[in-house]
């Protein structure tokens, strides 16, 4: 871990509620950055990040239990998405950081592995997409890192790996971009092609979407830091 990483072990600005530590946790959450105001998850695909109706052992329940102190949410990732995220260790630590990601000091990067080829090797995709019953413009930076063909059964399926950037951050907007240029996410049912999902689980054991948060940028002690992590096994073709 670089030097800049500002890793402190205080808990003394956490007294509201402070579960005890290590209790049964059905969940064992990957640390993989913490300073004093935030700690930075790396999240496995099929764990929500916020408790609601029906929603079982979602993150903001039980990180505390692993932390011994509460969390506070300050972005989302889909369930199916897996990579990094941040949660405050305090309401002041998370209005903080959710200001730092609306003006944009914060950087969220991501992969993807797409069916198909993109039309163009690196670009810009501007739509809108519905959120809310409401149209929202929505950016998206892209770029193709590796473009394969695979064989199944007398069939050749071209398939993409892609680095995104959002400018903004719209619910689902990556799974909807990529899909609305004809290269929907492997594993997405939501807004993919379903058959095809079908024959790369068979063929290929993809049972996850293939989407991962994978970098983020943001500012510690007056410079830019970097953490970025590897994308899961099961991105491997």
């Amino acid at each position: 871990m670089e030097e800049n990483c500002g890793m402190e072990k205080s808990r003394a600005s956490n007294k509201a509620w402070a579960p005890e530590k290590n209790q049964n946790t059905k969940t064992q959450f990957d640390i993989v950055y913490e300073n004093e105001e935030i700690l930075i998850i790396n999240k496995k695909a099929g764990i929500s990040v916020q408790g609601g109706k029906d929603v079982a052992h979602p993150l903001d329940k039980e990180l505390p239990l692993q932390t011994g102190y509460p969390v506070y949410l300050v972005h989302r990732l889909d369930k199916e998405t897996s990579g990094l995220l941040i949660v405050a260790k305090s309401p002041l630590a998370a209005a903080k950081w959710t200001k730092l990601i609306e003006r944009k000091l914060v950087t969220k990067e991501y992969t993807a592995i797409c069916l198909g080829k993109l039309s163009k090797k690196e670009g810009i995709i501007r739509t809108t997409v519905i959120q809310h019953g409401n149209e929202k413009s929505a950016v998206t930076h892209y770029n193709v890192m590796e473009e394969k063909e695979l064989e199944f059964e007398g069939q050749t399926y071209q398939i993409s790996k892609v680095h995104l950037l959002l400018e903004t951050g719209r619910m689902h907007q990556i799974r909807i971009h990529l899909s609305q240029q004809g290269n929907p996410i492997l594993g997405d049912d939501k807004h993919g092609n379903f058959k095809i999902n079908k024959i790369f689980k068979k063929a290929f054991k993809v049972k996850n979407l293939l989407l991962c948060a994978s970098k983020l940028s943001f500012p510690v002690n007056g410079k830019n830091f970097i953490l970025q992590i590897e994308e899961p096994d099961y991105f491997a073709f």
